[in-house]
């Protein structure tokens, strides 16, 4: 029996290369918010989507695997990264197991939401563990300008596919697991229609102000303030994913008082960090203000970099503040934004403070779904190679032309 067994998943593995290249010819259907919202919220069909999942998460996870097959060898055999592509094979195997199973039948359906949490748990440590692949490369190899492009361009795409796939298999499963959440009766799955953006933003200034009161003894006040250009009485709410808004605050809060408090350890009052919500016509943005002294305009990109994190690197598992010590709160918390079509940009005056800017779309019709494709356009940009710059390169000293005699 356990021969058979053994058979049975060598024969399943052999057939993974053949699964990818045939999904992976199909583009991924991206699904706006108001989608997500009609379906949820009218006679939400369980076998609709079944039927839809079992197509969609095979044509995600093998467009983001082709990718992963692209990064340069000495980052695919650091063990983090083996261990992320066999998490990825798995569920892809999982999946393929209702390919030809009939919906109609309530057992297969019962069968197939087991198997999404499932997948959901096992892809649970994605995140440190392929960060912790990059440190496996970095520590083995050094610096490679090239190498170092290549996993910025792929961790984007790869973390962005993993943030869709996971809105996915939370729909599905809080929609169709058979109880509604107590603490979030009206949320249509993971979907808030009227998310109270101000109420996000002091759940996440709270736990931040809990981290911040624990390591530094103290932590600066929240001003908020909001401008609602439709209705100036009317609080301002948007459809969105609360927990995508709050990891995004939760982060630039936690930026946002380090850098308050460690530039003013020796002032009577520490500065306020202020925080403005303005609901346009397209735009929802929320701009967060400190007085943190700010960085240098140079530096801004490299903050959003999943190359260059100074901090101690944690041991998966061991609990803490969300991603500390990779240095990919800042590059993720950007891709949350930019799931939905908006963006997260830093404006910093060095000398005074940082503005932090996240953009969302205000209406449900235009918050449609980022999603990475391959196709030849991605596959040249593993292949390019660092060109010289074609720009100069300012030195500390003048040449001396008087050393050059003209011909």
């Amino acid at each position: 029996m356990r021969l058979l067994r053994c058979l049975g998943k060598r024969a399943a593995l052999a057939g993974v290369p053949t699964y990818i290249e045939h999904f992976s010819k199909f583009s991924p259907s991206p699904l706006s918010m108001k989608q997500f919202l009609d379906f949820g919220s009218s006679n939400a069909c369980e076998k609709t989507s079944f039927s839809f999942l079992r197509q969609e998460l095979p044509v995600r996870l093998s467009n983001i695997m082709k990718e992963i097959n692209l990064l340069p060898d000495r980052v695919l055999r650091t063990p983090s990264v083996q261990l992320v592509q066999s998490w990825y094979v798995q569920s892809l195997l999982d999946i393929m197991e209702f390919l030809d199973r009939d919906p109609e039948d309530q057992t297969t359906l019962g069968q197939f939401t087991a198997a999404l949490v499932t997948i959901r748990n096992r892809h649970n440590d994605v995140v440190p563990t392929m960060a912790q692949g990059v440190i496996e490369y970095k520590e083995t190899y050094g610096d490679d300008p090239v190498s170092n492009q290549n996993i910025q361009y792929f961790l984007d795409r790869f973390y962005l596919s993993r943030i869709s796939i996971r809105m996915l298999l939370n729909q599905h499963t809080l929609l169709f697991d058979g109880s509604t959440n107590p603490a979030h009766p009206k949320h249509i799955g993971s979907i808030d229609p009227h998310c109270s953006v101000a109420n996000v933003v002091r759940d996440a200034y709270n736990m931040a102000k809990l981290l911040c009161d624990k390591y530094y003894m103290s932590s600066p006040d929240l001003e908020i303030e909001e401008v609602n250009a439709s209705n100036s009485q009317q609080p301002i709410s948007i459809v969105y994913v609360p927990s995508h808004l709050y990891h995004m605050l939760f982060e630039l809060f936690k930026n946002a008082m380090r850098a308050t408090v460690e530039s003013h350890e020796h002032s009577p009052r520490l500065p306020p960090v202020r925080v403005m919500v303005a609901l346009g016509q397209e735009d929802l943005s929320i701009k967060m203000s400190d007085r943190g002294l700010g960085v240098p305009q140079r530096q801004i990109e490299r903050l959003f970099s999943y190359m260059y994190s100074t901090a101690p690197t944690p041991q998966p598992g061991a609990g803490g503040a969300p991603l500390a010590g990779f240095g990919y709160g800042l590059p993720i918390s950007r891709l949350y934004a930019k799931y939905f079509q908006g963006d997260l940009q830093l404006f910093s005056m060095e000398g005074f403070g940082t503005d932090a800017v996240i953009y969302l779309k205000a209406l449900s019709t235009d918050s449609v779904e980022r999603l990475p494709v391959y196709n030849k356009s991605a596959w040249r940009h593993y292949q390019g190679s660092q060109d010289g710059g074609d720009w100069c390169v300012p030195s500390t000293e003048p040449k001396n032309t008087s050393t050059y005699r003209v011909p």
